[in-house]
């Protein structure tokens, strides 16, 4: 019974943990080596306007909410 009740208190505490992570490539501001491209496009599951921006380091592409968006 314990062990039920702890696998549950897991799941529960992971599903809480997931939900508020951040969805992949999305970062709440540009850091300072990455570079602004003109690609904008408006996030579909949250209705926020998201900017495209480019770290050379890696390639990597990463989405930050524009100013003034919810």
């Amino acid at each position: 019974m314990i062990a039920l009740l702890l696998v549950g208190a897991l799941v529960g505490v992971a599903i809480v943990g997931w939900v508020r992570l951040h969805r992949h490539g999305e970062s709440p501001t540009a850091d300072a080596s990455w570079h602004r491209t003109d690609e904008v496009f408006r996030d579909p599951s949250s209705g926020r306007l998201m900017r495209v921006w480019h770290d050379p380091a890696d390639g990597s592409r990463h989405y930050v909410p524009e100013p003034g968006t919810r």
